[in-house]
């Protein structure tokens, strides 16, 4: 290999259980959210009776949606959810109020997500010899992604924040991890996707021919992960610590 010319040029991250790791019940924080989320358009003028209803007609599309989403790997923002449930209640309200109401759902679980220790030291290592680096991330809410980045520190080593919600598809879909490449301009061998799930993150990147390093430092020591395939990772790292040294072995290979 010449000198200064690597063959990985690009490195993609998860966000949540990966950059990020998340220290409260996501329950509590949906039901936080959502009476939050309705005390502001109350406040903004918007019928919404009897008491609670509206939060909880909310929240039971959601779960429905979460599971709809996980089978079909599409996208939809929490926006047009949460539109079509206030337009169910023969309420049309204004763009600005559904952005209002929607930080306000998440600003709950916002408050638990906390970086990675390791996290800014492996970004800033990593861009510092020359690695671009980008988030792909499966997320309702493009806003909330891009606050959790800045939140923790890590939109100065970023290029790239891609989420679900803007693209339309979640992980392992392969046009989201298509879009990505295209953004950065490199072929699938040029890339690595680092993430804590085997089927969205590793199996979903192999799929279009990327490497994928599964991360399992925020796992459950209790929680199999169960895959439509047989996953096996390009490599399986404990923590973000030890992933310059494998990127710096991947560049040292001979090619295959």
């Amino acid at each position: 290999m010449s000198a200064g010319v690597r063959r990985i040029a690009v490195v993609f991250f998860d966000l949540g259980n990966t950059l990020m790791f998340y220290s409260g019940d996501l329950n509590d924080a949906l039901s936080a959210g959502a009476r939050a989320m309705g005390d502001v358009l109350r406040a903004r003028g918007y019928t919404l009776e009897p008491p609670a209803m509206f939060e909880r007609t909310f929240l039971e599309r959601l779960h429905q949606y979460y599971g709809w989403r996980d089978q079909v790997l599409i996208e939809i923002p929490t926006a047009r959810l949460l539109d079509e449930v206030l337009r169910g209640w023969g309420i049309e309200a204004a763009p600005a109020h559904l952005s209002e109401a929607l930080a306000a759902f998440y600003a709950p679980s916002e408050a638990c997500w906390q970086p990675d220790e390791e996290a800014v030291p492996t970004l800033a290592h990593l861009r510092r010899v020359g690695y671009r680096l980008g988030v792909i991330s499966n997320a309702g809410d493009a806003a909330d992604v891009h606050y959790l980045v800045e939140k923790a520190g890590l939109q100065p080593y970023l290029d790239e924040v891609i989420v679900s919600a803007e693209v339309g598809r979640r992980k392992p879909h392969p046009d989201i991890f298509t879009h990505a490449l295209r953004c950065f301009g490199v072929e699938a061998a040029q890339a690595v996707m680092v993430g804590d799930l085997l089927w969205a993150d590793v199996w979903g990147a192999q799929q279009v021919g990327m490497r994928g390093v599964w991360l399992t430092r925020h796992l459950a020591p209790d929680v199999v992960q169960v895959t439509p395939v047989l996953v096996q990772p390009d490599a399986r790292l404990e923590r973000l610590s030890a992933l310059p040294a494998l990127l710096a072995q991947w560049d040292e290979d001979p090619p295959a």
